[in-house]
């Protein structure tokens, strides 16, 4: 049994607890205080906007989910993604052209549609299943499977939140030759360099995380920015101190 492994698991379980329990701390103190302002991100800025033209012009949005396994480590951003979908779903359902979802994963395209489905109801409006939809399970299929969304379903913006390698370049580039705005984010190092060369407005590390704050998705979303502020610096700090020890030769 490798013991060292063990150990990594359960510093990383530790982790996760304690960025939990920091949250939710964080969550009971924010309700007796005011909002926190957050720095500006254009991408959302632009995305409020693109919600209330598209719900004035009768375009649709389309949010693209990747193709991240929920039980992996890509499950993050594709929560993420769903709880941005939620709030979109929210925004639109009422309009001429409701909102779609395309995803690359089976989990993630039946939950997009429970999501869907649910902000559909919570407004009123009729809910159809063909808005969610599995687009392809390879990366390139994935890819294929968008781009006729985008050409043919009258879309006006694009947010692509999910894990996504190269092949995004040919989502993007299908928002490009439509004419549509597209915004986008990914945890997948190869896709945000793709990202950044072809996207208008590229979300840059933790930036994709925070999409939840940012539409008001819920407290805890707030809550998380928080904590992540707290455990960067405390990240910093232990590395400052660790590097003190060592050139004092204690470690």
């Amino acid at each position: 049994m490798n013991t060292g492994l063990i150990t990594l698991e359960i510093l990383g379980m530790i982790f996760i607890l304690a960025f939990a329990g920091l949250m939710l701390v964080v969550a009971l103190l924010g309700r007796k205080r005011p909002a926190r302002r957050l720095r500006e991100i254009p991408a959302f800025a632009k995305l409020n906007r693109a919600v209330g033209l598209a719900v004035e012009a009768g375009n649709r949005l389309h949010m693209s989910l990747g193709r991240g396994q929920l039980l992996s480590q890509q499950s993050a951003v594709g929560f993420v993604g769903l709880s941005i979908l939620d709030r979109i779903a929210r925004w639109t359902s009422f309009s001429d052209q409701p909102p779609i979802a395309t995803s690359g994963e089976g989990t993630l395209s039946t939950l997009s549609q429970d999501t869907l489905q649910k902000a559909a109801r919570s407004v009123g409006a009729d809910y159809d299943p063909s808005r969610g939809r599995l687009a392809g399970i390879t990366p390139f299929s994935y890819a294929a499977g968008v781009m006729p969304v985008i050409h043919d379903e009258g879309v006006g913006a694009n947010m692509l939140i999910g894990s996504f390698g190269s092949e995004v370049a040919l989502i993007n580039e299908a928002g490009e030759r439509a004419g549509s705005l597209t915004l986008a984010g990914t945890d997948d190092l190869s896709g945000q360099a793709v990202l950044f060369a072809t996207t208008q407005e590229p979300l840059i590390g933790e930036e994709t995380y925070a999409g939840g704050a940012y539409l008001g998705a819920s407290g805890l979303h707030d809550a998380s920015l928080v904590a992540q502020d707290v455990f960067r610096w405390v990240i910093i700090g232990l590395i400052l101190i660790s590097v003190v020890l060592k050139l004092a030769g204690v470690l």
